[in-house]
């Protein structure tokens, strides 16, 4: 009969065992390219979920200051909400780039010779891009935090109030976008974003092995749809601003 103690640490040993076996198999899993393309499309679903929840959410300016200051006044009295999505969205977004970055670095690894006038045969616009709009993005997304959220280059919006005293989103939002470089800016930054969701969407299916010959060019046409609909949805909040329709 095997004693109870010596029982209890074979099994605990059995069991961490068990659990190196599984870190180790998730490990090489996560570190293999397509590990890391998982994680690429999982991550670029998330961020594409967030870019349309985002537009139309910004999109309550169209019906006026209420609305659009109602609106952030609600998300703000959510402070679990808040800030659970925006560390969630945090950490998407690091892992999108690092493994970005990796899988560039990768890929030129395994092909030393670049191709004729660095144009790979087959290849659209968007998907030869995809790396350098996706830095664009991430730049403009950083300048997008520092002038609405953290208050870094423009200070004085943190304090704008409605007649509520509830922040005024609305008056802010027409302050930054008055801006024809700021908004000129943006709706670059738009542009960029919207090509690399016309491709990335599809790549992100493929890579989750959700994409087949039929399939495919529903999700491709699909994405590529929806690319424009985000790019003119949010275009129109600068051009109505610095067109004066909304002010």
């Amino acid at each position: 009969m095997v004693p109870r103690g010596l029982f209890f640490i074979e099994s605990k040993n059995r069991w961490l065992n068990e659990d190196r076996l599984h870190m180790s198999i998730l490990t090489n899993i996560l570190g293999s390219s397509l590990g890391k393309k998982y994680i690429m499309a999982l991550t670029g679903v998330g961020l594409f979920i967030f870019v349309i929840g985002h537009m139309l959410g910004n999109l309550q300016v169209f019906l006026g200051p209420e609305a659009l200051n109602a609106y952030a006044a609600f998300l703000k009295s959510k402070p679990g909400l808040l800030w659970s999505v925006r560390l969630g969205l945090i950490l998407i977004v690091v892992l999108h780039i690092t493994t970005a970055i990796q899988l560039v670095l990768e890929n030129r690894r395994a092909r030393p010779v670049r191709y004729l006038n660095n144009k790979p045969p087959a290849s659209s616009l968007a998907s030869r891009t995809l790396f350098l709009s996706g830095l664009v993005i991430f730049s403009f997304v950083a300048y997008h935090l520092m002038q609405f959220t953290m208050g870094v280059t423009n200070p004085e919006y943190l304090h704008l109030e409605d007649s509520l005293g509830r922040h005024d989103v609305y008056r802010m939002t027409i302050l930054g976008f008055s801006s024809p470089v700021v908004s000129g800016f943006y709706i670059l930054a738009m542009g960029l974003l919207c090509l690399h969701l016309s491709h990335g969407v599809g790549s992100s299916f493929q890579s989750l092995g959700l994409k087949n010959r039929n399939a495919g060019i529903v999700i491709d046409r699909l994405a590529k749809t929806v690319a424009v609909i985000v790019f003119v949805g949010n275009c129109s909040m600068p051009l109505a601003v610095l067109a004066g329709i909304v002010k």
